[in-house]
């Protein structure tokens, strides 16, 4: 029993700890779009989705019976770390299409805004004890599974553009990690919704490592030059003053 608690314990802290590695991910993606001054083809729909869920995240686990400091210290971090990024590709916004970008980032966020707040009204007033709790954690469960599904979103983009350059590949290796953590320590708990949601992200990580493995070296395949050996270099010389009529020369001696 001793072994199978510190199991569950050095489970929770490595999943914490890869949750807050997850939070710092996209600080490399920042990085590209401050030094281009633009979000170019970027988008915000993962980190608006990522506030959601450790808001998410601080209120489940205020309501558990013991509460996880642990998880609200992280998730309280990540809250302002992911408004951060959000203002961040607000600002770097492409000119043209800024209206936009605010327009549809300030509607998720009242979305997301609202829902939470419904969740919390709702859940508080026609809910209570385990009751609550069970009702949260499966909207928590519902939300995991987007979570882990929302950088599925540019593998179209991937696809189409045969380049992984708007992928986030640490974000994406990171989640992989903490599905399969979260799935073994909610085995340990012997709690199997949550476990098989993992499985679940684990597979979407899996899809999106296959992918980036796929088209990463296809831009640079790209741009190499297309040379046939067997060809001879060819000169061109103008037949005229006016350069009218042009002869082809091969000339043998430029590959010697």
């Amino acid at each position: 029993m001793a072994h199978h608690h510190a199991l569950t314990l050095a489970m929770r802290h490595l999943g914490n700890i890869i949750t807050f590695l997850v939070y710092l991910a996209p600080i490399a993606t920042f990085h590209k779009v401050y030094k281009k001054q633009s979000t170019e083809g970027f988008q915000s729909l993962p980190y608006v989705v990522e506030l959601f869920g450790s808001m998410l995240s601080i209120y489940y686990a205020i309501l558990k019976q013991e509460v996880l400091l642990d998880l609200i210290a992280i998730n309280s971090v990540g809250s302002l770390i992911e408004t951060l990024y959000i203002a961040l590709f607000l600002f770097f916004a492409p000119k043209k299409s800024r209206v936009l970008y605010f327009s549809s980032s300030h509607l998720l966020i009242l979305l997301i805004a609202l829902g939470y707040g419904l969740i919390v009204i709702l859940t508080l007033f026609l809910a209570n004890g385990q009751k609550r709790i069970q009702i949260v954690g499966w909207i928590y469960l519902i939300f995991h599974l987007i979570v882990f599904a929302t950088p599925l979103f540019i593998m179209r983009k991937v696809i189409r553009t045969r380049s992984v350059e708007f992928m986030p590949f640490a974000l994406s290796f990171l989640r992989m990690l903490g599905a399969i953590t979260g799935f073994v320590y909610w085995l340990l708990l012997k709690d199997y919704k949550f476990a098989f949601a993992n499985v679940l992200g684990f597979i979407f990580g899996t899809v999106q490592m296959g992918l980036y493995m796929a088209y990463r070296n296809r831009k640079e395949i790209l741009q190499e030059p297309m040379v046939n050996p067997g060809l001879n270099q060819t000169v061109l010389q103008p037949n005229d003053i006016d350069g009218n009529v042009i002869n082809i020369i091969e000339d043998d001696n430029l590959l010697r």
